[in-house]
């Protein structure tokens, strides 16, 4: 396994202008097959409320509900550095409940780092949180806990006052202490200028392909909604149609009678379901199988 990755990694990543690979896990069994397959950075995102929970927004999303796949995906993560989200109203309220939930997601969830949306008015919950000793990646642009604020999921910044306050932003989420910044929902020419005046990686999503890094939600680029089309989203794989078709394939064969066939079903050399031969209760007759008997173990077909 190759060197876990931290936040000095990703920035040396900027530095060398090797593009860095980010994308969101919200269980053990995802975290360890993107793990594997190369991911540098596991966003647990608040998405989870959308893609997994099946809400309309991210707005739903608990603390506790957070904390709880955190908890999964640093169990099945071992190399890419695990960044939590944090939820809608946990660090709105006050700059204190903002450094309290930051630790829980760190403590409890086991993250690296935490994220949160907002520009220069959250810079001092930035820095308190980075004074705690917990990195904070920032997110602007199309910020989806604002969505009513934005009327909608909409671009960013498509004017110059718009963009020359993102860009603003983004400088003030530097200077607070954000060790990385997602922008998403941005045009690519803003994105890029943003890219060229931090110091910190840039990690992009609808914001072209300037940015020093790239995030896609796991469910989109593995093709696991059809109706979801967003421009920003590539799709690399269909499982939507290999999951139907492999679930339809085991109903027809179940409904045939032809799955379990023998390879899929255990059989018993001694096992006699005769009434009069079985033991009387209190009897010292033993349950041990006879002798020469296979003596299968806790794990099904595993002989001990």
């Amino acid at each position: 396994m190759k060197d876990k990755v931290t936040i000095h990694t990703l920035k040396r990543l900027k530095q060398a202008a090797q593009k860095i690979c980010m994308v969101t896990a919200y269980d053990a069994t995802f975290a360890r097959i993107l793990d594997e397959a190369g991911a540098d950075v596991m966003l647990v995102g608040d998405s989870v409320g959308m893609v997994v929970q099946g809400h309309e927004s991210t707005l739903p999303v608990t603390m506790d509900q957070m904390i709880y796949h955190c908890m999964a995906v640093t169990r099945g993560a071992k190399r890419a550095h695990v960044v939590g989200d944090m939820p809608f109203m946990s660090y709105q309220t006050s700059v204190e409940a903002a450094v309290r939930n930051a630790g829980r997601l760190v403590a409890e969830g086991g993250v690296g780092s935490v994220k949160l949306e907002g520009g220069a008015e959250f810079a001092d919950t930035v820095a308190a949180i980075v004074r705690a000793s917990i990195p904070v990646m920032g997110h602007l642009g199309l910020t989806p806990q604002s969505v009513h604020k934005m009327g909608g999921y909409v671009v960013q910044g498509k004017d110059e006052q718009a963009a020359r306050k993102i860009l603003q932003d983004a400088l003030a989420l530097e200077r607070a202490g954000c060790y990385a910044l997602v922008l998403e929902g941005v045009p690519t020419e803003l994105a890029r200028q943003i890219t060229q005046r931090l110091s910190i990686p840039t990690i992009g999503i609808g914001a072209g392909v300037d940015c020093d890094g790239q995030v896609l939600v796991c469910y989109d680029l593995l093709g696991m909604n059809p109706h979801f089309k967003p421009k920003f989203v590539k799709r690399f794989a269909d499982l939507h149609g290999t999951i139907t078709g492999a679930a339809s394939a085991f109903f027809n064969e179940v409904r045939a009678g032809t799955f379990p066939d023998e390879d899929h079903s255990f059989h018993s050399k001694t096992l006699r379901l005769v009434a009069s031969n079985a033991p009387a209760p209190g009897s010292n007759e033993s349950s041990e199988p006879a002798e020469g008997a296979e003596k299968v173990g806790p794990i099904y077909g595993v002989p001990v």
